[in-house]
């Protein structure tokens, strides 16, 4: 790291644009561009905690996915955007929690994205991991999109107003987050993250079918379970099935492995399977290598 940067002196963020580092947010887009007014963006998120970062380099890989299928050149490649990461995870102090977070956006085109002025940028911003206490849910009305009728396979800034609205019916109804189902009327995900229900034991998720995106933290822990003997399937899933459930419980980026305590009018505990699946999980993800923990 420079010497001439002070470690973590915002506290809030730092940015990556245009070839140098930022103390704080900075505006990258302008009004004539798609990615402000048409929305041409795409996204990841990453975490990095206790000295780690699980998984960063598939979320860089998927940043770089999303941008091809969003018709934008991914001017950085993902162990570039890897090692950006890393470059600014060292300006803050070891003991902070961040959301890393690489976008690639259309800074030309009209309606289709011109891929040769696609723009790079990079936040890291401190996020708190969220205790696992527990949230609510309720079916919401509205549904994820089909593959047919939107750029589904993307982590695309597009489909997040469809997120935003969901979520905003469920905290209008005094419920955490909402259950979405997919456009044949089956469990999609919860609208921020993805979801698994145990019944007798077993850990079963929705079947990725093109409706939602499949998350890296939900296979990372379908892997864990799987590997220490519970049985996980992959799935058609009814909302009649998550509201009998003996547990449920949330995978994803913002909190990892958190449970849910209340479906609709019912209440449950957290259960054996899902603290088992955040075991597993934080135990994997702290054992992974990090280019700032020195060799044993």
């Amino acid at each position: 790291m420079p010497q001439n940067i002070q470690k973590d002196p915002s506290g809030t963020a730092w940015t990556w644009y245009d070839g140098e580092w930022h103390d704080g947010p900075v505006k990258v887009m302008d009004a004539i561009g798609p990615g402000s007014w048409l929305a041409s963006s795409v996204f990841d998120g990453a975490r990095y905690f206790d000295g780690v970062a699980p998984d960063l380099d598939l979320h860089c890989q998927r940043v770089v996915a999303s941008a091809a299928q969003f018709g934008l050149k991914a001017i950085k490649s993902a162990e570039e955007i890897a090692a950006l990461a890393w470059e600014g995870i060292e300006r803050y102090a070891r003991d902070r929690s961040l959301y890393v977070r690489p976008m690639f956006f259309a800074g030309a085109g009209f309606l289709i994205p011109d891929p040769d002025r696609t723009e790079f940028v990079l936040v890291l911003e401190v996020m708190e991991l969220p205790e696992p206490t527990g949230f609510s849910a309720c079916l919401t009305r509205f549904r994820r999109p089909s593959p047919e009728t939107a750029v589904t396979e993307a982590k695309a800034g597009a489909l997040y107003p469809n997120v935003a609205r969901c979520l905003g019916e469920a905290l209008d109804k005094g419920f955490d987050n909402a259950i979405v189902l997919d456009g044949n009327g089956n469990v999609a995900e919860f609208a921020t993250a993805n979801l698994f229900l145990v019944r007798d034991g077993v850990a079963v998720t929705p079947v990725a079918n093109g409706a939602f995106l499949a998350g890296i933290t939900r296979l990372r822990v379908m892997s864990l379970l799987r590997e220490a003997g519970i049985v996980v399937e992959e799935r058609r899933v009814t909302f009649d099935e998550v509201k009998a459930a003996d547990e449920v419980f949330s995978t994803g980026n913002y909190g990892k492995v958190l449970p849910c305590n209340r479906v609709e009018d019912r209440d449950m505990q957290p259960g054996p399977v899902y603290r088992q699946a955040r075991d597993l999980y934080f135990g994997w993800a702290r054992s992974q290598p990090s280019p700032l923990r020195p060799a044993a």
